[in-house]
């Protein structure tokens, strides 16, 4: 694995997660109360012995930055690492990242610094567990230009992801980016040949590109190239190497999510509360690894809390938790019932607030009602609070940008201050 490089896309502006990106980008959103999405990527290269990484980032990068910085630290006597290139003016470029391809071409001259034979590309803020070990193997007893990670999907799942085609051998013959109706149906292919049971070929018929590829260095140059009109992987480069290069399929069927949506993000941690979740937080031998924090255990004072997962340092006091996932720091008033919720937690304890000021400390106040909703890092919410989404819209946005709702899921905007009484 010495000869492999990963490139990490940090991803573009995220509008289909705002608010949660509105001063974060996609990678960089909190996960299950304790990491970030860019943690699962990374972790993935780690436990697949991939240390070389690069992460290319450009949008709200800030908090991105700050966490790989503090967290992805080897030691002395290792070459390996995990470093940010951020879009940077050059003598051969004056612009930022115009898309996948147009950001891996401009830091060609990195991934130079040391022997690479292959170059591993990957997104950001997808959530599964891959060994990549799997996946180089493939790439090279198939004596491949140019590797595609798919999942099957169904008729249902296709038109949200670019559909690959590809003989009986796992060679890609074509490629299509979201296709519908009639160009759908003609990408069927038999998913059997890769590995699925003729039950499954039948029920997932197409290959959904998991935005994970792998190129042969000398490839990648030369696909990329000197042409900056080519900016995008999945609509231009792999397009066109199909017909001259040998592309091929690896089959991934196992759990992957892609969180581009605040749907999406909302529906995989509710099934991390599932008894036997798909994506299993608790798996011992492919850890996931973040920052590390030195906080107490949770203190609960009395109340009822079921299905739910407590993360460190919180303080709940008489409150009843249903089907929650409850992130660092959080502090839950008396009284207050919290279901079907994911409330991210704080960055610090409180120091500011004190009795009397106007301001509701940080956390959820006495006797407030949260369901169904995500509350973002360091929001306050003072007593007798209610959010459940009475009127039933299904989109909303605020004025104020504190309250926003997307397909029914009531998101409150980081660093948002409800005062007692809100009701929604």
């Amino acid at each position: 694995m010495k000869d492999v490089t990963v490139v990490i896309l940090g991803g573009g502006r995220g509008t289909r997660l705002y608010p949660l990106t509105k001063n974060r980008s996609k990678p960089a959103v909190p996960l299950a109360g304790n990491y970030r999405l860019i943690d699962v990527t990374v972790s993935n290269c780690i436990n697949s012995k991939l240390n070389r990484i690069y992460v290319l980032t450009q949008f709200n990068s800030a908090s991105l930055n700050q966490h790989i910085s503090r967290t992805y630290r080897f030691d002395n006597f290792s070459d390996g690492f995990v470093e940010i290139l951020a879009a940077e003016q050059t003598p051969v470029s004056s612009d930022w990242y115009q898309g996948t391809a147009d950001a891996v071409r401009q830091v060609l001259p990195h991934l130079s610094d040391f022997p690479c034979r292959d170059v591993l590309i990957l997104s950001g803020d997808h959530l599964y567990r891959m060994d990549f070990m799997d996946f180089i193997d493939h790439h090279r007893m198939k004596g491949a230009d140019i590797s595609i990670a798919v999942h099957p999907v169904n008729r249902a799942q296709a038109p949200d992801l670019g559909i690959l085609h590809d003989n009986a051998r796992g060679r890609i013959t074509e490629f299509r980016e979201k296709p519908r109706g009639a160009a759908l149906v003609e990408m069927r292919t038999n998913t059997r040949a890769l590995g699925l049971s003729a039950a499954e070929s039948r029920r997932r018929p197409y290959l959904g590109s998991m935005g994970i590829y792998l190129f042969k260095f000398g490839v990648l140059r030369e696909v990329l190239g000197d042409n900056p009109q080519v900016i995008d992987f999945a609509k231009e480069v792999l397009p066109e190497a199909l017909g001259r290069l040998n592309v091929h399929a690896f089959l991934f069927d196992d759990y992957w999510v892609d969180i581009g949506t605040i749907k999406a993000f909302y529906r995989a941690h509710m099934e991390l509360l599932e008894k036997d979740p798909k994506f299993n937080l608790f798996e011992i031998n492919l850890p996931l690894y973040t920052h590390p924090r030195f906080l107490p255990g949770s203190k609960v004072s009395k109340g009822t809390i079921e299905k739910s997962i407590l993360n460190a340092g919180c303080f709940i006091d008489r409150a009843e938790i249903r089907r929650s996932i409850i992130g660092l720091r959080s502090m839950i008033g008396a009284g207050a019932l919290i279901e079907d919720s994911l409330i991210i937690g704080a960055d610090s304890y409180d120091s500011s607030s004190a009795p009397g000021q106007r301001v509701p400390p940080l956390g959820i106040g006495p006797r407030s009602v949260i369901k169904r909703a995500i509350i973002d890092t360091n929001v306050r919410i003072g007593k007798n609070v209610v959010l459940e989404n009475r009127k039933q819209l299904k989109n909303y946005d605020d004025p104020e940008e504190k309250i926003f709702v997307r397909d029914g899921i009531i998101v409150v905007a980081k660093g948002a201050v409800l005062q007692d009484g809100t009701k929604f």
